[in-house]
């Protein structure tokens, strides 16, 4: 019985994601018939009823764009986050630590937002953003622009903060799951706490590592409230991400700001629907694949306890 009730449950989810495949497909099937591979390459965004034309361009990249900053942020910080709790911290303060750190992924992303847009943003405007604009000014690409604090940098640090937790929860796990007699030998050998770290930890944890960071990614590329409060959610070419202190768009922000204005039945809604999809399949995808990461890791440390 629990067999059969088991393969039921996969089963449901597997039609669930099947349904939700094929809904956005077919709600998006205006939009593919009149755009055709113009829609993933364009970057014209009119809703204007006879005039209508649209391409998801600037939002793919300004998604990618954005995750791609929060992630080379995140990284970092999450990975010296998990060393500490898995190998510096003391037994007593490694629960704690551990218990704030992953009440903080709890945390809704529209509280994110509206810290961001009210406290977060003066200070990043005022500290980052005007030196740095004051220093290069215009004549590097990165910094031109005005300095307003409602642009890709400050959506993106936000979002670093968001994923944080979530990779370092994952990646602490990881490195408490290598087998100690891995330190006990490097220790054996006259290594430092670093060094043990380095030549044990880290490669016998390494694909699990890889797949925590894609699972952050996941996350930052599907997040929208707080990136849409704080992007600036420019539209069409002007989305285009040229500058780190210009207003910029990514594909969940757009279905947030623009989906309640869409028509029933009509292209506008095609076309966002049709974003929808595309920002679906990629985070399939990146899931997927750090699924598959993070249990090979599990395997092979199954089979290393086994011998």
């Amino acid at each position: 019985m629990f067999k059969y009730v088991a393969i039921g449950a996969a089963t449901y989810v597997l039609a669930i994601i099947a349904l939700i495949v094929f809904n956005l497909g077919s709600g998006s099937a205006q939009v593919w018939q009149q755009e055709g591979i113009s829609f993933l390459t364009g970057s014209d965004w009119n809703s204007v009823e006879g005039r209508e034309s649209y391409g998801a361009a600037p939002y793919i990249m300004g998604t990618l764009v954005n995750a791609g900053i929060a992630m080379a942020i995140a990284i970092p910080l999450s990975f010296g986050i998990a060393m500490f709790l898995s190998e510096l911290s003391p037994r007593l303060l490694r629960t704690p630590l551990a218990m704030v750190i992953e009440l903080l992924a709890a945390v809704p992303s529209v509280v994110y937002g509206l810290w961001g847009l009210l406290v977060f943003r003066s200070y990043i405007k005022d500290w980052i953003e005007v030196p740095l604009h004051n220093i290069f000014g215009d004549n590097s690409i990165i910094f031109a622009g005005t300095p307003f604090g409602l642009d890709i940098l400050t959506a993106s640090i936000v979002l670093a903060i968001m994923i944080i937790p979530t990779i370092a929860s994952i990646s602490k796990e990881i490195m408490l799951a290598v087998p100690n007699s891995q330190r006990e030998a490097a220790y054996m050998l006259g290594a430092t706490k670093w060094e043990a770290f380095r030549l044990a930890v880290l490669p016998y944890s390494k694909s699990g590592l890889i797949g925590a960071s894609i699972l952050g990614l996941g996350r930052a590329v599907g997040e929208t409230m707080a990136v849409t409060m704080l992007i600036g959610n420019a539209t069409g070419a002007a989305a285009f991400p040229s500058s780190l202190f210009q207003p910029g768009q990514t594909m969940a922000s757009i279905m947030a700001n623009e989906f309640a204005e869409a028509s029933q039945g009509g292209l506008h809604l095609a076309a966002l629907v049709g974003i929808g999809l595309i920002l679906f399949i990629m985070a399939f995808a990146i899931n997927v694949v750090a699924h598959l990461l993070v249990a090979k890791v599990v395997k092979s440390h199954e089979g290393a306890v086994l011998a």
